[in-house]
């Protein structure tokens, strides 16, 4: 039975998932937008269409799926539907994940101010590279997802299937072997993304601030807009990676049900988990103005009488 404390987490989750949606709806568009017409898509807008798109239907299906478990509870222990429910929900975590870590790879190249030869090398590839890289995270979330599907079934099964006492203890050991290789594959799908976000942005936040003190040192005392650029990039670079490390300990917590399901200590983690992409979204929008744009001549045409009177002439006319 689902406490009111659950069922209030639930409901926040729901809203957290929903400004996800309008988020991501905002940014992929924006950056769709950019890219019509062009043969060759920069490779900034191709992570972010490729982790805008992935999020937007991680959060409409983890929304539908939230639904489902307030509004009829008992279709989240039907087989199959836990099963495959599940298994998506893993594939567009983990691409997601390593999208988010592309991410703040392109902005270590392309902003970190390194002389190694092999950085030097990237900085000249990364063009070239990333649609390989972006290919290579669906490859890797697909390949991470096949045993947790096997095994999600597996567990599920032997939950709901009574069996004899005398088998119980050969049941556990089957399920603590499933849980192990389950344990594997997770941490091969969200460690990678995980470490190469935090190297790259711990390696750009330390070359932002050294930066950051030179201009310090130099300026002359005016107000100077590359400084007050590059301290926005350092505080949205620490955001990513609060917000990443955040999720990664929530993922894993829901993912391998340290808490009985739908109890008030594992509703409170969801809410954490849907918390986090949401916020990466807005963070994403408030250091891009190509993102504020789009919502801003939105509420203009909303908010104009000009454009109103023109859209009325227009389905007049139609």
């Amino acid at each position: 039975m689902m406490t009111s404390f659950a069922l209030l987490c639930l409901s926040i989750a729901i809203i957290e998932s929903m400004a996800g949606i309008l988020g991501n709806g905002i940014i992929l568009a924006a950056s769709s937008s950019s890219c019509i017409g062009r043969k060759t898509w920069p490779p900034y807008d191709m992570i972010v269409i490729s982790l805008s798109s992935s999020r937007l239907i991680l959060q409409s299906w983890t929304t539908l799926d939230l639904l489902m478990t307030i509004f009829y509870e008992p279709s989240s222990y039907i087989e199959h539907v836990f099963a495959v429910s599940k298994t998506i929900f893993t594939v567009l975590n983990y691409s997601s994940l390593w999208f988010g870590a592309w991410l703040s790879v392109f902005y270590c190249i392309k902003v970190a101010s390194f002389t190694q030869s092999f950085f030097i090398w990237l900085k000249q590839r990364i063009a070239r590279l990333m649609p390989w890289m972006l290919l290579g995270s669906w490859v890797c979330s697909f390949t991470a997802a096949i045993p947790f599907a096997w095994d999600v079934y597996s567990v599920h099964d032997n939950f709901t299937a009574p069996l004899p006492m005398t088998n119980s203890s050969a049941m556990r050991t089957s399920r603590k072997d499933n849980l192990g290789l389950l344990a594997l594959f997770c941490n091969a799908g969200i460690g990678m993304p995980l470490i190469l976000s935090v190297v790259s942005s711990v390696l750009l936040i330390q070359s932002l601030w050294i930066h950051t003190r030179r201009m310090q040192q130099n300026a002359s005392g005016f107000r100077d807009p590359s400084l007050e650029a590059h301290m926005k990039a350092i505080k949205s670079v620490c955001s990513f990676l609060i917000l990443y490390i955040i999720y990664f300990i929530c993922v894993h917590v829901i993912l391998f049900h340290s808490f009985s399901p739908l109890s008030n200590a594992e509703t409170i983690f969801l809410v954490l988990m849907i918390a986090c992409p949401t916020g990466h979204s807005l963070v994403l929008i408030w250091s891009n103005p190509k993102f504020q744009e789009l919502p801003a001549r939105i509420w203009h045409r909303i908010n104009c009488p000009a454009c109103k009177t023109q859209w009325l002439s227009l389905d007049f006319l139609v």
